[in-house]
């Protein structure tokens, strides 16, 4: 299974939010734009507290078991590549969604005098925190899982 790379989830969100920000200037030209929902940041934070959660859970389980403790439970493979999984989507929809409400939160910017505009913007700027949280997480996770030797063989030709 292939790591997270930085640059694709920052050319994701970098695209996400010119494209986003050119919507709300467009949308915006015909008369409405399209809200920033308050439930954005709080499934986004709430996305970031399980990736955390398991992530945390599954370190104490792997050092209980790396250090032999009696009745440690063992981690299961095919749940931790699950786990790796989820942590990876996660993070990749996050950036998309962080981009989207970056543009907008941007382009709301420059309407902070009308309240209801800045409300939307408050909550993009929430929603943009929490997606980083998001993508924070998903990082540790995917370092939680990672195998000890895995290191040794990106670099070798394994075939023998």
């Amino acid at each position: 299974m292939k790591q997270l790379r930085l640059g694709v989830l920052a050319g994701l969100f970098v695209v996400a939010g010119v494209l986003s920000w050119a919507g709300a200037r467009l949308w915006n030209s015909v008369g409405t734009l399209p809200s920033v929902p308050l439930a954005a940041p709080i499934v986004l934070g709430a996305i970031a507290v399980v990736l955390l959660a398991t992530a945390l859970s599954l370190r104490a389980r792997l050092r209980a078991q790396r250090e032999r403790r009696p009745g440690a439970k063992g981690v299961d493979p095919l749940m931790a590549a699950r786990a790796v999984v989820f942590a990876q989507a996660s993070a990749l929809v996050a950036s998309l969604v962080c981009g989207m409400y970056g543009g907008t939160g941007v382009y709301l910017l420059s309407h902070l005098d009308d309240p209801a505009r800045r409300d939307q913007a408050i909550y993009a700027g929430f929603s943009l925190v929490a997606g980083v949280a998001v993508v924070a997480a998903a990082f540790f996770l995917e370092r939680v899982c990672k195998l000890p030797d895995d290191d040794d063989h990106n670099g070798r030709d394994t075939a023998a």
